[in-house]
Order: structure tokens, then C-alpha cells, then sequence
């Protein structure tokens, strides 16, 4: 857990970064415990800094899926890596992604080795880091791209589990879905639940079904 709340001065004057502590994540977090405890809602946290959010976020999931799965391992790893999908982050700052990304790793693989030490798949693993790189992205969430000369648009992908073990994946253009989302008054589609009608706009790419072992196998997307 992330316990300096600032890393520097200059980095709160540039980008107002600010990290939250862990009791007040917590507090924040139960106000919604009942999603937070649901394999796959997703959440989309527009300033992750290290994660300490997601990280919360996950370790609550994944414990919801170890109590109801462990006892069958193909089970725990089809929702562990359901789990891990629902968990979205943008920061504009390389390094905050990077070790977001890591910290969401490190607690994932804890969680999947203290069920399954002698039976762990790499390619289990190699999944989740797959996902991780598709879901915690480098990007100003304000101009809804990437903060550098190329100004590229920010890119999620969305995971939908079809048939047990296979993952259907679509890539979303994230100022496409918040645009929607401001022009029409409803939620986003890809970060909504409920069940009234809503706006569902065009993915920019879709993939074949893929068994959820071997998401990323063939996949040439730029990695930050």
C-alpha cells in the first residue's frame, strides 16, 4: 500500500497529485461495499496514481472469488481473470502506471499462489499482465488522450465472458463513450449495470472469442 500521501511538491504544483490513504479508500469504497464485492463490476478510477484504489478494489473481488471458487482451480482462474477486467485506470503520469500495474499484478498472483502454489499456470499469469496492460493506460483524462506529442486517443478494452471459459473482448475510444455519455444524460454503457435502456456506442476493433488462458496470444496493440 501507497502510505506518502505526496510524493513531491513539484509533482502536486504540476499535476496536483495527492495519493489517499488507505483508511479513507476503505471508508470511500464501503459506501459502495456491495459492487465492490461483485466479481464483474467494473470500475473506472480517472486518476489511479499507484492504484491505491484499484488495489482495495481487487483484493476485495478476489476474495469474494476465492471463497465461493477456490475449491475448483479452472473455476477460480475463469473469475479471478473476470475479476481482474472489471478493474480500470488512466494517470497521467508513466510511472504511476507502471507500478499501478505492478502492485495490481503482485496482489493477483499473491491471491492465485496461496490457493494454488503447486499447480500454477504461467500462462494464468502471463494473461493477467495482458489485461493489466489494456486496462491501467498513460492518458490525461481530461483531454481523454495521451499526454505527449502524438495526443493519441485514450483505448479500453471491454471483457465479456461468453460460454464459461471464453472472453469476448471490443475496444472502446473512452472520449467516444464519455461524450455519449455527456450528449445523451445516460451513463456510460461500458461502465453502467443497470438494466435501463442506455446509449451503446461502436467498438473501434472487435476480436474473435478467445479462451480466457490465451487473451494477448496473438494481440499487436502498443504497450505503454
Amino acid at each position: 500500500m501507497e502510505n506518502k500521501q505526496v510524493k513531491s511538491k513539484k509533482r502536486v504544483t504540476d499535476h496536483g497529485e495527492v495519493f489517499t490513504a488507505q483508511r479513507e479508500v476503505n471508508a470511500m469504497l464501503d459506501l459502495v461495499k456491495q459492487e465492490t464485492e461483485r466479481i464483474d463490476s467494473r470500475f473506472l478510477e480517472p486518476a489511479c496514481g499507484t492504484g491505491n484504489f484499484l488495489v482495495e478494489i481487487l483484493k476485495r473481488k478476489l476474495t469474494v472469488v476465492e471463497n465461493r471458487y477456490a475449491k475448483n482451480q479452472l473455476d477460480y482462474e475463469r473469475y479471478a481473470i473476470i475479476a481482474l477486467t472489471s478493474v480500470y485506470g488512466v494517470d497521467i503520469l508513466q510511472d504511476n502506471v507502471q507500478t499501478c500495474r505492478v502492485r495490481l499484478l503482485e496482489i493477483f498472483t499473491n491471491f492465485y499462489l496461496n490457493n494454488y502454489k503447486n499447480e500454477a499456470k504461467p500462462e494464468f499469469l502471463k494473461v493477467a499482465t495482458f489485461v493489466l496492460s489494456r486496462n491501467i493506460l498513460w492518458g490525461d483524462a481530461l483531454s481523454l488522450k495521451t499526454p505527449d506529442q502524438k495526443a493519441e486517443p485514450i483505448i479500453f478494452s471491454e471483457w465479456s465472458p461468453v460460454n464459461g471459459s471464453m472472453i469476448k473482448r471490443r475496444d472502446f475510444m473512452l472520449a467516444f463513450l464519455l461524450s455519449a455519455d455527456k450528449k445523451e444524460g445516460l451513463q456510460m454503457a461500458m461502465f453502467s449495470d443497470q438494466n435501463d435502456a442506455a446509449y451503446i456506442p461502436e467498438p473501434i476493433k472487435e476480436f474473435p472469442l478467445t479462451h480466457f488462458l490465451k487473451l494477448g496470444e496473438d494481440d499487436t496493440t502498443d504497450e505503454l
